[in-house]
């Protein structure tokens, strides 16, 4: 009974999400007025799947107690980038998302190198190198423009067998692929063990270093994935300065929804996810209601802010530090 018991505990912050998500995605497919169909559900989930990638992202720097205000501009660049080189044939196709995952773990790389060895704080280290990947970006593309395999692009933005959408299903393997290994792994483990308490943590000889920097690392690979998708969504590429923006903000936004602590070493992706998807479904809700576009924002703020305050109040119910991660 204990087990089960501190399992919920556990994943409370991600149940709490994942409650928040359906009833706000009920309430939405109710008063949609085509209802329930595949293709609200397809388009509900290709928007929300985007800031999915980027919350993912979010969360692996977070929990090293961190935060990366980089990767919103992350994922313009790799939009961008994949303007440019995912066309043509399959094989060049294969080599240029090769090509844009790469680029989004250099991106991640650079971030952890600074941030780790470079010994600045997060925040400092991830504003500025935001703004060179934002400017890269607008290099590749001072104009909207490109093209992208449409062959490609159709198969991860459509349905599986006309029900199911794809982009979920990909969203689902990104998972599988990342977020559970590397969450096992040792250097998933050093890397909760850094947002815990990183001094404790060395005195353990657990290998912070390592695993902070694979955790900025693949946070740049997922931003990428997000690129990719953004640019499979779009059939194009922009360097649109208020959308990395916005992708940065509401990657946190979803972060805290999903019951990931901003102090570190406390949450989960699958967390993040939820959190992003029910982010996502607030936008759709005004629309559905018919909301002026200028209340977006207040509402987004507000729900925020009643996220963080929620784990402000769970903080005051603790103790000692230790207490928090029990």
């Amino acid at each position: 009974m204990k087990d089960w018991r501190y399992l919920l505990a556990e994943q409370r912050g991600t149940l709490l999400a994942l409650g928040i998500f359906i009833v706000m995605f009920i309430i939405y497919t109710t008063n949609h007025p085509a209802g329930f169909t595949a293709n609200v559900v397809q388009t509900a989930a290709n928007k929300g799947v985007l800031l999915a990638f980027v919350a993912m992202a979010q969360t692996l720097v977070v929990i090293t107690a961190g935060i990366d205000l980089s990767v919103g501009m992350i994922l313009l660049l790799t939009n961008c980038l994949a303007s440019w080189l995912v066309v043509g044939t399959p094989l060049e196709t294969t080599l240029g998302v090769i090509a844009v995952l790469a680029a989004g773990l250099v991106c991640g790389a650079i971030n952890g190198a600074i941030v780790i060895y470079g010994r600045l704080q997060p925040i400092v280290a991830t504003i500025a190198t935001g703004a060179v990947y934002y400017g890269i970006g607008l290099l590749l593309r001072p104009f909207p423009g490109g093209s992208v395999n449409e062959d490609l692009a159709d198969a991860l933005t459509g349905k599986l067998f006309d029900v199911i959408p794809t982009s979920l299903v990909a969203l689902l393997v990104v998972v599988l692929v990342v977020w559970v290994p590397f969450s096992r792994s040792e250097f998933g483990r050093a890397a909760y063990a850094a947002g815990s308490s990183e001094t404790a943590a060395y005195m353990s000889g657990v290998p912070i270093r390592r695993g902070k920097f694979i955790a900025y690392a693949l946070a740049g690979v997922l931003a990428s994935v997000g690129g990719l998708f953004l640019t499979f969504f779009t059939y194009t590429g922009e360097a649109a300065y208020a959308s990395g923006n916005s992708y940065t903000l509401f990657s946190i936004a979803a972060v805290v929804l999903g019951g990931v602590s901003l102090f570190g070493g406390k949450g989960s992706a699958i967390g993040a996810i939820f959190g992003a998807l029910a982010f996502r479904t607030i936008g759709d809700l005004l629309f559905v209601f018919d909301f002026d576009p200028l209340w977006q924002p207040l509402f987004q703020g507000v729900i925020l802010l009643i996220a963080v305050s929620l784990g402000a109040f769970a903080l005051f119910r603790v103790r000692n530090r230790l207490e928090w991660f029990l």
